[in-house]
Order: C-alpha cells, then sequence, then structure tokens
C-alpha cells in the first residue's frame, strides 16, 4: 500500500504537560507511556502497545484480564472506566491495597 507510513506500537506525539520517562500519558484518548522524558510543548515517543508496570487506584484489586482504564485526573489506573479512555488489560492479580499493576497496555 503506498499509504501505509510503518508499524504504530510507537507514536511521536506533543508532550501535554512534563512528562517523565514511564509516565502514563493521555492526549485526547490516546494513551502510551512516555519512552523519553519531555517539557511541555516538545515532540517524544510514545510505547501504545506493551506489557508494564503503572500506578493503579491503591484500593482497588484487579483480577488477571481484567479492563483497565485511564484516570488522566489521578495518573492511575483503574478497573472502573467511566469517561475514561480503555488502555489495556491487567497483565497479572493486583491485591488491593497496592500502588502498581501489571499492565497490557494495548490501544
Amino acid at each position: 500500500m503506498k499509504n501505509y507510513r510503518g508499524p504504530a506500537d510507537t507514536v511521536e506525539v506533543t508532550a501535554p504537560a512534563d512528562v517523565n520517562s514511564g509516565d502514563g500519558v493521555l492526549i485526547g484518548k490516546l494513551f502510551g507511556v512516555a519512552e523519553v522524558s519531555a517539557k511541555a510543548g516538545e515532540r517524544f515517543n510514545i510505547a501504545r502497545k506493551g506489557l508494564f508496570t503503572l500506578p493503579k487506584t491503591k484500593a482497588q484489586g484487579w483480577a488477571e484480564g481484567a479492563v483497565l482504564y485511564w484516570d488522566g485526573a489521578k495518573a492511575t489506573t483503574a478497573d472502573n472506566g467511566g469517561a475514561s479512555p480503555k488502555i489495556g488489560y491487567a497483565a497479572a492479580d493486583a491485591i488491593n491495597p497496592s500502588d502498581f499493576g501489571e499492565v497490557l497496555v494495548d490501544q
């Protein structure tokens, strides 16, 4: 196909605010994990697919395979979406309480 531009597991975006390598980043409904640190307004890459350890809502327990969402206001992963975009799945059980969980990002 002449209009195919390549795989999109990693995408270059503009930092909406200062970000650190490993931070979850939400731009509109597009979610990814920052591959490098960037200042607001700088272009940088986010990973849209992969297995990551991400901050989670502490008072939740997850079952392996649960659908997960990104809460941009709290910069955490949650198993109850509301208006938050789906970002992937729990790659392993996570206990309540715990600060981090294993997330298969698959947006």
